[in-house]
C-alpha cells in the first residue's frame, strides 16, 4: 500500500510538473513576450488563446490559393505569404504575431536581418526543432548549435571546396545527359521533334540522382532509397504544417506517427549499412564522394571525430539541402527562360561561345557569366526558402527594440527579395542584368546583403557552390539541345509547400535542336 502511494505521489508530481511546463511555455511566456513588445510600440494581429494566429493564416492562405497570376507577374508575396503582406502593410516593417504557442517577431529591415544572421556571440540561435523536423533533417548542420555545430561544420566543409566539387561536375553532366536522352526518347515516340514535359518532377529526379551519386558513389541506388523515404516524410510534415501542435502527440502511436517512425528506421538502416561498409574497408580509403570526404575529414582532424549517428544525420542534410534548393532553382529558371525568349537565346549564344556543342567542363562553368546572373535572379524572384527563423537566446537589443528571451525572430527572405526600396522599381520584374557586377565592389541592390537565398554569416549554406555548379551544368546542356516555351496548360500558381514550388507543376514544350 505504501509503495502504491509512493508511485501515485511520484506520478502526481510528474503530472503537475508537466502541466506547469505546458502552462508556462504555451500560455504565460507568449503572453509575457507579447506584452513586453507592445510596451515598446511593436504591434501585431490579435491571437487566440490556444492557436495564436494560425486560424487567420490558414484562412488567408486558402483564399490566396485561388489566385492565378499572369505568367509575367513575379510579385508572389500576396499569394505565397499573404499574412506577411497584410500584416506588414498594417503594422509596419517590424510586427509581432503568434504561430500556435510560438511568439514570432517579424523583421524585414535587411541591416537588422544581417545582424541576426551574422551574430557570432550566440544571441540568436536556431529555433527548437520539432520531432517532425528532426525526422527529416536529423541533428546535422541545419539543427546543431554552439560547439557541436562548429565541429560538424569543420568536418563537412572540406567536402565542399571548389577543388573537390570540380571533380563532381562530370557526374552532374552524366546524370543530366541521361535525363535529356529520355526527353529525346519521348519526342521520338511522339513522332516529331517536340514534346511537352513536366519539368518540376524531372528536376527533382535529376537532383536526387546527382546527390545520390555525388554523396554515395557506387552506393547511389541505396542512397536514393534514403532520398525517397525523406521525400515521403516531407509530405507527412507538410500535411499537418499549419495544425496546432499538441504537446506529447509526437510520442503517441497514431497512424501518422507509425508511418513516420517506419520511414525514419528505413532511412537510418540504409545509411548505417552504407557507412559500415566504408568503415570495414577504410584501409582502401573512404572514397571521393561527399560521404567519403566527410568521413576522411572526421578521421584526420584532431578532436573532430563523429559518431555513427552524427554521420547518418549529415547524410540526411546532404539530401535535403542538395535536392530541394537546386531542383527548385532549376524549375523557376526554366519557367523564367520559357517566358523570355530573348534571354533564352542570349544564354544559348553564351554556352556556344564558351564550349560549343561539347559538354562543359568545370572551368567552362565559371565562364558562364550571363547564366550565373539568370540563376541569381531566379533565386531572388522565386527563392526556395521564403522564411528563416532564429530564436533570441537572451534579451537582445536590435533596431531600437529589446527582443525578449525565447522570442522567435522571423526573417521573411522573400519579402526582402521583392522590396522595391532595395531592388528598385523593377523589383518584381525579371532583370538578370541587375547582377552584372555582383560579387565585385558593386552591389545588385541598395544593401550588399539583400540576396539571402543561401543565407549569410557563419551559417551560410555550405553547399551553395555545389548547387550553382549543378544548376549551370543542367541549364547549359538543355540550352545546347533544346529550345523551349511554356505549355498553354501551365497555370502560374506558385505555392508554399515548405519550399516554393509551382502549385500545379511546370509543363514546358521542348523542341529538339538536334546537335
Amino acid at each position: 500500500m505504501v509503495c502504491l502511494e509512493l508511485v501515485l505521489g511520484a506520478l502526481l508530481v510528474i503530472l503537475v510538473s508537466c502541466l506547469r511546463g505546458v502552462l508556462v511555455n504555451r500560455f504565460w511566456r507568449p503572453y509575457d513576450i507579447g506584452r513586453r513588445l507592445r510596451k515598446q510600440g511593436v504591434r501585431g494581429p490579435e491571437s487566440k488563446f490556444w492557436s495564436g494566429c494560425l486560424d487567420e493564416i490558414r484562412s488567408m492562405k486558402k483564399d490566396a490559393e485561388e489566385i492565378e497570376m499572369d505568367i509575367h507577374n513575379h510579385d508572389i508575396i500576396p499569394r505565397v505569404l499573404p499574412h506577411y503582406a497584410k500584416w506588414k502593410s498594417q503594422y509596419g516593417e517590424t510586427f509581432f504575431y503568434r504561430w500556435g504557442a510560438q511568439s514570432r517577431l517579424c523583421i524585414t529591415d535587411v541591416e537588422q536581418v544581417k545582424q541576426v544572421l551574422s551574430n557570432k556571440f550566440g544571441f540568436f540561435t536556431k529555433i527548437d526543432t520539432s520531432a517532425d523536423e528532426l525526422a527529416i533533417l536529423g541533428r546535422g548542420l541545419f539543427v546543431t548549435v554552439g560547439p557541436d555545430w562548429a565541429r560538424h561544420r569543420r568536418v563537412v566543409s572540406p567536402a565542399f571546396t571548389m577543388e573537390k566539387l570540380k571533380v563532381m561536375t562530370k557526374t552532374m553532366a552524366s546524370c543530366t545527359l541521361s535525363m535529356l536522352d529520355s526527353w529525346h526518347g519521348q519526342m521520338v515516340e511522339a513522332g516529331g521533334k517536340q514534346s511537352t514535359i513536366e519539368v518540376s518532377r524531372q528536376f527533382k529526379e535529376l537532383t536526387a540522382n546527382v546527390i545520390s551519386h555525388c554523396a554515395f558513389g557506387s552506393s547511389y541506388m541505396e542512397g536514393k532509397e534514403v532520398f525517397l523515404a525523406q521525400g515521403e516524410l516531407l509530405m507527412l510534415v507538410l500535411a499537418t504544417f499549419l495544425n496546432v501542435q499538441i504537446p506529447g502527440y509526437e510520442y503517441l502511436p497514431s497512424k501518422r506517427n507509425r508511418q513516420k517512425w517506419k520511414l525514419e528506421r528505413k532511412m537510418r538502416n540504409t545509411l548505417m549499412s552504407i557507412i559500415e561498409g566504408r568503415l570495414s574497408s577504410k584501409h582502401l580509403g573512404f572514397g571521393n564522394d561527399l560521404l567519403g570526404l566527410m568521413m576522411e575529414s572526421a578521421q584526420k582532424q584532431e578532436g573532430l571525430r563523429m559518431n555513427m549517428d552524427e554521420i547518418v544525420d549529415e547524410c540526411k542534410t546532404f539530401f535535403i539541402a542538395g535536392h530541394e534548393t537546386t531542383s527548385h532553382m532549376l524549375t523557376w529558371t526554366m519557367f523564367l527562360l520559357s517566358t523570355d525568349q530573348e534571354w533564352q537565346e542570349r544564354l544559348r549564344r553564351e554556352v556556344v561561345d564558351v564550349c560549343g556543342t561539347e559538354i562543359p567542363c568545370a572551368d567552362d562553368l565559371s565562364n558562364f557569366k550571363l547564366l550565373t546572373m539568370v540563376l541569381l535572379e531566379a533565386l531572388r524572384l522565386y527563392t526556395p526558402v521564403m522564411v528563416m527563423l532564429r530564436k533570441a537566446a537572451e534579451d537582445v537589443r536590435l533596431g531600437g527594440v529589446t527582443i525578449p528571451k525565447d522570442t522567435t525572430v522571423s526573417l521573411p527572405i522573400a519579402l526582402i527579395h521583392h522590396n522595391k526600396e532595395l531592388w528598385g522599381s523593377d523589383a518584381n520584374e525579371f532583370n538578370p542584368l541587375r547582377f552584372e557586377n555582383y560579387g565585385t565592389t558593386a552591389s545588385a541592390a541598395e544593401h550588399p546583403n539583400a540576396l539571402l537565398a543561401f543565407s549569410m554569416g557563419p551559417r551560410a549554406c555550405v553547399g551553395q557552390n555545389f548547387a550553382m555548379l549543378e544548376g549551370k551544368m543542367a541549364v547549359a546542356l538543355i540550352l545546347q539541345r533544346f529550345s523551349f516555351s511554356l505549355s498553354p496548360d501551365y497555370k502560374h500558381k506558385p505555392a508554399d509547400m515548405l519550399t516554393l514550388q509551382p502549385g500545379s507543376g511546370l509543363p514546358i514544350v521542348f523542341k529538339s535542336l538536334a546537335i
